[in-house]
């Protein structure tokens, strides 16, 4: 707990944006990495939900006509993040979901640009 209480003071604070603050979220979709979508064709259905949220290295690029190209929201934990900054639109919000201790020592590092 006590290395949590120093990682947090590290942090800056910060709200959500507000482009997603005052958002509505009448159709929100979660975009899974599982694959289950590949050769669907519902990119352009997918692109149509007011927040989508993607999960883990759920990828994008080379996929869109089947998973669409709309992030609003990635979340992952940091060993499920993609390797590529073409996952990481700049109009999206990126969520660290950190449980293990091994997360909080990756965040120390992101947070004090230190080498893992």
């Amino acid at each position: 707990s006590d290395k949590l209480k120093d990682l947090l003071e590290l942090l800056p604070e910060h709200d959500l944006p507000e482009d997603l603050k005052s958002k509505d979220c009448k159709r929100c979709v979660v975009v899974g990495s599982g694959g289950i979508l590949h050769g669907s064709e519902l990119g352009h259905l997918l692109n149509q939900f007011d927040i989508v949220i993607r999960l883990n290295d759920a990828p994008v690029q080379g996929y869109t006509e089947h998973v669409g190209n709309k992030t609003t929201i990635r979340m992952t934990y940091p060993e499920g993040a993609p390797l590529s900054e073409h996952e990481y639109p700049p109009a999206s919000l990126f969520v660290a979901v950190l449980f293990k201790r091994g997360d909080f020592n990756w965040l120390q590092a992101m947070v004090k640009n230190e080498t893992l």
